[in-house]
């Protein structure tokens, strides 16, 4: 299997797996987050494709970190931690892992393939993995400790990416 096949069942599943999470989640901002999560994969999907069939890409900043810290920041002025489940902390848990192994997944493809502008691209998409680990990394704070996210307003670090 070459890197695009892989890569495209790689996005593929993780579209899935954060459609399956949504549908577990009751909390409305955190659904949001998950469904953009969601989405994010499917665009990455739709580049790799073209990737594969060696058309020409422009990738655009697909980053949802922006969109997120404003559901959060919308959640914090709402005081809105009604649905959240804390059982679901290792399903984050593994969903950063697996953001993680997708990150270095793309940076080492990123090394092997020899035009310069598929390199460019597996490296933004691995940025935006990375992106998506710190959500993640978030989203655990939050299910984790809801209270202490209310009182602390620098509860996520977004600003710096």
């Amino acid at each position: 299997m070459d890197i695009f096949e892989f890569a495209l069942q790689m996005e593929k599943d993780g579209e899935k797996y954060y459609r399956d999470l949504v549908l577990k989640v009751d909390n409305i901002g955190l659904k949001n987050v998950l469904s953009m999560l969601a989405d994010a994969e499917v665009k990455h999907y739709e580049i790799l494709q073209r990737l594969k069939e060696n058309e020409t890409v422009q990738i655009s900043d697909v980053s949802v970190l922006s969109d997120v810290k404003n559901i959060f920041t919308k959640m914090k002025e709402e005081k809105d931690i009604s649905g959240l489940d804390s059982s679901l902390r290792e399903v984050y848990e593994n969903a950063l892992e697996i953001e993680k192994k997708s990150q270095e997944f793309y940076k080492e493809k990123a090394e092997e393939v020899h035009e310069q502008s598929q390199r460019e691209i597996l490296l933004k998409i691995a940025e935006e993995e990375k992106h998506h680990c710190i959500i993640l990394e978030n989203i655990i704070n939050f299910v984790s400790q809801p209270a202490r996210w209310l009182e602390n307003a620098e509860w996520y670090h977004m600003d710096e990416y």
